[in-house]
């Protein structure tokens, strides 16, 4: 009975959306949804043959989208944005292919206009990874094995919450939530003593957080063809040590070369005590095949 009500709840809430949409469309021929996205690909492959400095042969390759989808009507502005990449690194003495990169990433913030270039705003943000990682170490005999640790969903971060927006341009907007809560989910099968996998408690599959969220979203260009962009997210738990503020810092330079190559860098820093006790580094470089869209 339950799921028969969610659905024609559901097709009622669809059929109103396109009514309205069908009336807008005979008011205005503009749309207020605004879309784009690139695509990319990198790929670097190392071969070594009798080379007396050293060297290990090695493949690898990333994929990754960065796509967004934008509202803009009267006062009100809806930006989201996915991000997704995977990459694999293949080497000759290493028993398994191993990641470079596991990430899915959806931004979306909703803001209604108070004055010039500020908003009331509402904020979500919402990360997890694509497939299963692995703690790698040697056997007594010297060989490779690897042990499961992480998976798709675990962990998966969900953050929101209600603050103020500011937002003179698409390239430029910062955004400040006083209340803002942060779920962690975790497998529970996975789950340590002394909270210690992300800090959920054993046998829990949930931990809850309660705080102060910052976002802020900078991209500028550096040169001719020469494009930087920053994202950056800071998080204070008030409910417990409120002081180890979480940090994900992102760093995307991108020299185009022409309209299909790219020379792409890409720079993350992580802090957070519920994962690891320091500061996590992920670096990518290399030439990439873009498809915009």
């Amino acid at each position: 009975m339950k799921k028969s009500v969610l659905w024609l709840l559901f097709f009622m809430g669809a059929a109103a959306v396109h009514a309205q949409d069908s009336t807008a469309v005979a008011t205005d021929t503009i749309s207020p949804w605004t879309t784009k996205g690139n695509a990319s690909f990198l790929f670097n492959q190392s071969t070594f043959d009798n080379w007396v400095a050293g060297g290990e042969n090695n493949i690898s390759g990333n994929v990754g989208v960065n796509y967004d989808v934008n509202y803009k009507k009267g006062d009100w502005e809806w930006d989201n944005k996915f991000i997704a990449s995977y990459g694999l690194v293949k080497t000759k003495t290493s028993s398994f292919a191993k990641k470079t990169d596991d990430r899915l990433e959806i931004n979306s913030l909703l803001g209604k206009k108070i004055t010039g270039n500020w908003y009331y705003s509402f904020f979500m943000n919402f990360k997890t990874q694509f497939t299963k990682g692995y703690q790698y170490d040697k056997d007594p005999n010297g060989v490779e094995i690897r042990t499961e640790y992480t998976d798709f969903f675990s962990p998966a971060y969900l953050s929101f919450g209600p603050g103020i927006a500011y937002k003179p341009s698409e390239n430029l907007k910062f955004n400040l939530s006083p209340a803002a809560s942060k779920l962690t989910f975790v497998d529970a099968g996975r789950t340590l003593p002394d909270e210690a996998y992300f800090g959920v408690t054993e046998g829990k599959s949930v931990r809850y957080e309660l705080g102060a969220n910052f976002s802020g979203y900078y991209k500028f260009v550096l040169l001719a063809n020469v494009s930087v962009e920053n994202i950056l997210n800071l998080y204070s738990n008030y409910l417990e040590d409120p002081q180890n503020v979480d940090l994900d810092y992102q760093l995307n330079v991108v020299l185009k070369v022409n309209k299909w190559l790219t020379t792409n860098i890409m720079f993350q820093t992580i802090y957070d005590d519920n994962a690891f006790q320091g500061f996590q580094i992920r670096q990518v470089f290399g030439v990439a095949i873009n498809y915009g869209f």
